[in-house]
């Protein structure tokens, strides 16, 4: 293979000829290839260089960096952001602490494709420089927090709401679909008073709702940015009204208003926003994984089971046994929540391990964010499309359940007190016989009334 040679504080670097990324690119891929196979996600690479752009608009709007530069780096990072270089980012997910590694990738990319864009060679860095023209008033202290914000605020907004809401338009749908059809409720796993299919269905949806409130909220915390703050917060080597232009050309960028931290400090010692978030999206994937568990119940049998919803077939169930049809897309819902809930709890861990003026562990922070809410969505919209709005009610077994529950003896109460109820209730359990059909036999109230007070719909 054909190299260059570059050189670093540590000395020579030889890197692939036709790279683009650069000495300090080169020197991480050969400490941290391989530790886990994975890449920081597409999307933070893409949004870091919309940051960039916005950093040296900013810069040239300062006075710092010169027009013919700052076009270059800002069609080069519009180039890295549309995906054209996606193969140059090469750094594993798991290394050096802060996140600069990443940064130094982005930067190394978008200078030589600036280089070029200049009339030059890749690794000319005297034209276009990573460091000091496309990192100009940077830090990735700052810059690696603000992407984090960036990406998982988009993400939360373009990917994960649009599915939650399609969640919940479904359930919605379903509710009006079943609210006709009278079922026995349950609690602790045993039969209760009746409630329609509907309710049930409602409860879900309402679920739901909750949980796009909340993330709603907390996602609003990612809009405040510590842009500027460089080091350690204090906006050492950025120009006058630096941080105010990256800032505005982020928004003006992006199309979302994001606002300067008003404590730039605080904001770059602790991931209160990514905290936040995280606990938003564990709370979200308990409620998923809760309805996952419901229609997994439910739709228990077909014919020894529950089996009052019947959920969509989508593929055999079992390899040994013929006919077998499993609750798949449940089962799939189940698992992406609980691998949901460990990435917010490496968040967890990984935000709490920080120390003075930085947290280091931010590439961790930011790949597990990210990953969940890239996860979540995609795993809601699967469920959606191919196991709630295909769902139906199997009314036959609805019904049988429904003329055998003893819990049915709760209205009886007002009537004949709560002890004759219960009395009636393990009479009719223990004979296999309906709460009806031994208030006929004990004569505790005449037909009508009876007709009248142990209806199911009139109790839903």
């Amino acid at each position: 293979m054909r190299v260059r040679k570059e050189s670093d504080v540590l000395g020579v670097v030889e890197v692939p000829e036709g790279a683009y990324y650069g000495s300090e690119t080169q020197r991480a891929f050969k400490n941290f290839n391989g530790v886990s196979g994975a890449h920081l996600q597409a999307s933070i690479i893409h949004n870091y260089a919309l940051l960039k752009e916005a950093a040296a608009l900013a810069n040239m709007k300062a006075g710092k960096l010169d027009g013919k530069r700052c076009r270059a780096i800002v069609k080069a990072c519009a180039e890295i952001s549309e995906g054209k270089f996606d193969d140059q980012f090469i750094v594993d997910a798991f290394q050096a602490g802060a996140g600069t590694s990443t940064n130094m990738n982005v930067n190394e990319v978008a200078a030589n494709r600036a280089i070029e864009i200049l009339g030059g060679e890749r690794g000319d860095y005297k034209i276009v420089h990573p460091n000091d023209h496309v990192n100009m008033s940077q830090s990735t202290n700052d810059t690696f927090h603000c992407n984090t914000h960036l990406t998982a605020y988009r993400a939360v907004q373009e990917s994960l709401m649009p599915s939650l809401k399609g969640l919940e338009a479904a359930l919605k749908s379903k509710s009006r679909e079943f609210s006709d059809i009278v079922k026995v409720g349950r609690t602790h796993l045993q039969d209760a008073v009746p409630m329609t299919m509907g309710q049930e269905f409602s409860g879900y949806a309402g679920s739901v709702s909750n949980a796009i409130r909340d993330l709603d909220d907390a996602s609003s915390s990612l809009l405040e940015l510590p842009l500027g703050g460089t080091a350690l917060g204090t906006g050492i080597n950025t120009p006058k009204n630096y941080a105010a232009y990256a800032v505005q050309e982020l928004s003006r960028l992006t199309g979302i208003k994001f606002r300067r931290a008003p404590n730039t400090f605080a904001s770059m010692q602790n991931q209160r926003a990514e905290l936040r978030v995280a606990e938003a999206l564990r709370e979200t994937a308990t409620t998923l994984g809760k309805i996952a568990n419901d229609f997994r119940l439910l739709s228990s049998g077909p014919r020894t089971g529950i089996a009052e919803l019947v959920l969509p077939s989508v593929q055999p169930g079992s390899s040994i046994m013929p006919g077998k049809i499993n609750p798949s897309m449940a089962e799939m819902l189940n698992m992406a929540c609980f691998h949901v809930m460990g990435n917010c709890h490496a968040v967890e861990h990984a935000a709490a391990a920080g120390q003075l003026e930085l947290n280091v562990f931010m590439p961790v922070i930011a790949y597990n964010l990210v990953g969940a809410i890239g996860l979540l969505s995609n795993a809601t919209s699967a469920f959606t499309e191919r196991c709630v709005t295909g769902v139906a009610a199997n009314t036959d077994m609805i019904g049988k359940h429904l003329s055998m529950n003893i819990s049915i003896a709760t209205s009886l109460t007002p009537y004949i007190g709560y002890s004759k109820a219960a009395e009636i209730a393990m009479r009719a359990y223990k004979e296999n016989k309906s709460v009806r059909e031994i208030c006929t036999e004990l004569r505790v109230l005449p037909d009508k009334e009876l007709d009248r007070i142990l209806d199911p719909s009139a109790q839903v």
